[in-house]
């Protein structure tokens, strides 16, 4: 066999590990094709199988597309879960590690980075997105609400945690998809660089907004 010939794929595989190479597939084929234009018979071709043998795990796209999109947010919720788990417990400790672990090689990847600008872009998709990943980002976000006000709480930065918290998340986002749509691309490094230049010394200067009782005094 020619060293650049890739290896058979086996006939037989676990379900969870043929699960998982159609997911990887279809990750491919959605961050090339986008959304809208996957197909089975794409992913088929991708993952080097049959169409019939992807039917006998999943029946439509619609559903392969919903696992995919499963699969993702759980794996990025483990992601920044190991992450905080073995970083110190101090506020500040755990803010980096979990700014770091969205540029973990291991998801931070231009299959992967493209894969989600596709489900965030289409349309259609969004309702799918609330229905599997809006727990997790209601997690995420909590936690980064809490270590805002924890840090701040720390260095007597004052400020509202919850601007913190979402100037942190839009700038990580934000860095992602700038990531995936400049014409000449950056490094995860870069973009790790990027992210503390907006983080808390930044959001901290955003004062807590006045309740409505204050405001008609």
């Amino acid at each position: 066999m020619d060293a650049t010939t890739p290896p058979p794929v086996p006939r037989k595989l676990p379900r969870d590990a043929r699960r998982k190479q159609l997911i990887e597939a279809t990750i491919e084929v959605v961050a090339e094709r986008g959304y809208a234009r996957t197909t089975l018979t794409e992913v088929a071709g991708k993952a080097g199988l049959s169409h019939g043998l992807v039917n006998v795990h999943v029946q439509t796209k619609e559903a392969l597309l919903t696992e995919t999109l499963a699969y993702m947010s759980e794996e990025y919720r483990d992601n920044w879960g190991r992450a905080l788990e073995t970083a110190a417990a101090e506020p500040e400790t755990q803010l980096d590690a979990l700014i770091r672990a969205d540029f973990n090689p291991e998801i931070c990847t231009s299959n992967r980075l493209a894969a989600w600008c596709a489900f965030w872009g289409e349309a259609s998709c969004r309702p799918l997105y609330q229905e599997k990943c809006g727990s997790n980002d209601d997690a995420y976000i909590a936690l980064l609400e809490r270590l805002s006000a924890a840090l701040q709480a720390k260095t007597g930065q004052g400020g509202d945690a919850v601007v913190t918290a979402r100037v942190i998340r839009v700038v990580m986002e934000g860095v992602w998809v700038d990531m995936m749509t400049q014409s000449t691309a950056y490094s995860r490094d870069e973009g790790l660089r990027t992210v503390p230049c907006a983080v808390v010394s930044t959001a901290a200067r955003f004062p807590r907004p006045k309740s409505p009782m204050s405001m008609q005094s």
